[in-house]
């Protein structure tokens, strides 16, 4: 007796199927049944699947690529800025003037006026000042983070809340920007952040659900199928959770739990429950984020030679290592011994090589394992630290929309680091000749989600919306590279490689559909829109003109 025919559900057809399997094969079409791919190849393969009751979409053309996963992203903090003061989609004093003081009249009932995305290089030295934000909010408190996340924007009044004064230490993880005679001028960096921070009420668990709902919504529209949350505390656990029993999360998401700086190794039990709770269905929370600097814009990321000065000479500030590097080498060990994978945030050439070294140690105290560890940033990288990625197994998570010459690398990194420095940042060439593994994120809301736009900048180093000089174009990469990056590569260090990231019978039919063919001649991947996503064949976001 033979088997039953398999009848498919789903037919894209005449369309440009970029498969990312090994051969990195092309086809015309895909059929899908039962949330899985059926068959990749001809129209007439997967037409021959199709039955009385399988949808076909004629794609004239479009090409379908495995779903982008985003290996580095923050959803719960990119889903509260949509319902707070977003200051992402404009730039410039003026425009954050008229966006604050409309949202501050529009919440005379907040406590609190928070937001996030003001842009460095908006404002002198990168530093704005409280006495420029009581002018908008008067005398209620204010805590507006930076696009990066690094630094925050307070008013006169949360100063006062927080009891911070000339006489206030700085703590040893972070700044406060300061006047000649040391009275706090209204930035706080880093760890500093805290100490206003802390005194906001903490969202509720209903708002982290509906943040994760409009994030989750958003990541979709771009093609996003799946992504590695790079801060998840507690509380934000419990709203994925929630999520997940409701059967409301449609993603496939990899959690990486936050590593508390201000405690040891007493806080591995309490990860190890995390985990536990957090990988069921969907989630899979076995990830510790590790912070181990800051950012190079304001001097804390940390450094193997000083920052330079405004005239070119050095001074006495390396940045910082938010974890002591002999302890970082124990933790990371017991962490590895554990089975969780480190995730960790290194920026500067310094911290870099503090992670590289602990993975090593890691490595000597427990031995070789498919541990995936990974580092994210990855600014300014030695050559010898490059050469360690592959030896170590470690993938290099890069935040590909970085890597071109704007006005905050122009005024507020490259004269603090160099010309030597500068030609070492952002090395996605070299560290792919290396031999090592890459993988992208966006690391949204400190920039742009879409995939496309990371694409754009990963391949031309140029500005993604307009034209420019490429920045260190001998670290572009080919466009097949930058989509292996953002597909089989970020499923690799998500440990999904087996289910997706990919186009090939029996995997999940995770698709991202997109209005052209990305190979095509003159094609710009930053003009680009996806029209079409699924999440094991089942439409999570459609063009009005597609479905």
């Amino acid at each position: 007796m033979s088997a039953p025919r398999t009848v498919a559900d789903l037919v894209l057809r005449r369309a440009s199927v970029y498969t990312m399997n090994g051969a990195r094969a092309w086809a015309d079409a895909v059929a899908v049944a039962g949330g899985r791919v059926a068959a990749v190849g001809t129209d007439a393969d997967a037409m021959a699947l199709a039955g009385p009751g399988t949808q076909v979409l004629d794609l004239d053309g479009c090409m379908v690529l495995p779903g982008f996963q985003d290996a580095h992203v923050h959803p719960l903090h990119g889903g509260l800025a949509q319902a707070r003061c977003g200051l992402h989609e404009v730039w410039g004093r003026p425009a954050y003037a008229d966006a604050i003081s409309a949202y501050a009249r529009a919440h005379p009932e907040d406590d609190w006026i928070e937001g996030s995305g003001w842009a460095m290089d908006a404002f002198p030295g990168g530093t704005p000042t409280a006495e420029e934000l009581d002018e908008l909010v008067g005398d209620r408190p204010a805590f507006l983070v930076n696009r990066d996340g690094h630094g925050a924007w307070v008013s006169t009044a949360a100063l006062r809340r927080a009891g911070i004064t000339a006489t206030t230490p700085d703590p040893a993880d972070g700044r406060i920007e300061r006047g000649p005679d040391g009275t706090p001028t209204g930035t706080l960096h880093e760890g500093a952040m805290n100490l206003v921070a802390s005194l906001i009420p903490p969202p509720s668990r209903a708002d982290l659900v509906d943040a994760l709902r409009r994030a989750q919504r958003h990541l979709h529209s771009l093609g996003i199928t799946a992504w590695n949350d790079a801060w998840v505390e507690p509380r934000d656990l419990d709203a994925y959770v929630a999520l997940e029993e409701a059967g409301e999360l449609s993603a496939r998401v990899v959690l990486s739990l936050l590593w508390r700086r201000d405690r040891g190794e007493d806080q591995i039990d309490e990860l190890v429950d995390m985990r536990e709770r957090g990988t069921k269905g969907r989630l899979a929370a076995s990830n510790t984020k590790i912070f181990q600097d800051g950012v190079a814009e304001n001097g804390t990321a940390g450094m193997i030679e000083p920052y330079l000065d405004a005239d070119g000479r050095p001074t006495d500030n390396y940045g910082l290592s938010l974890v002591d590097p002999e302890a970082l080498r124990h933790y990371v060990a017991l962490l590895d011994a554990r089975g969780f994978q480190v995730h960790f945030h290194a920026i500067g050439d310094r911290a870099i090589r503090e992670a590289l070294d602990a993975l090593a140690a890691a490595r000597s105290a427990n031995g070789a394992r498919d541990a995936r560890h990974h580092i994210c940033h990855l600014q300014v990288v030695q050559p010898e630290d490059v050469a360690r990625f592959r030896p170590l197994g470690v993938v290099a998570n890069v935040q590909a929309l970085w890597a071109y010459e704007d006005a905050q690398m122009r005024d507020l990194t490259i004269p603090f680091l160099g010309p030597e420095r500068t030609r070492l940042q952002y090395p996605f060439a070299s560290l792919r000749r290396a031999g090592a593994r890459l993988a992208f994120g966006s690391d949204w809301p400190v920039s742009s989600p879409d995939p496309l736009a990371q694409i754009h900048v990963a391949v031309t180093r140029t500005p993604p919306d307009e034209p420019g000089e490429p920045f260190l174009p001998e670290q572009r990469l080919d466009l097949p590279a930058a989509l292996e990056a953002f597909t089989i590569g970020s499923a690799y260090v998500n440990r999904l490689e087996e289910a997706t990231g990919s186009i090939e019978p029996g995997k999940l039919a995770d698709l991202a559909v997109v209005d052209r063919d990305l190979f095509a001649p003159g094609a710009r991947a930053s003009d680009a829109r996806v029209v079409l996503t699924l999440v094991e064949g089942r439409a999570v976001h459609a063009a009005d003109d597609l479905l």
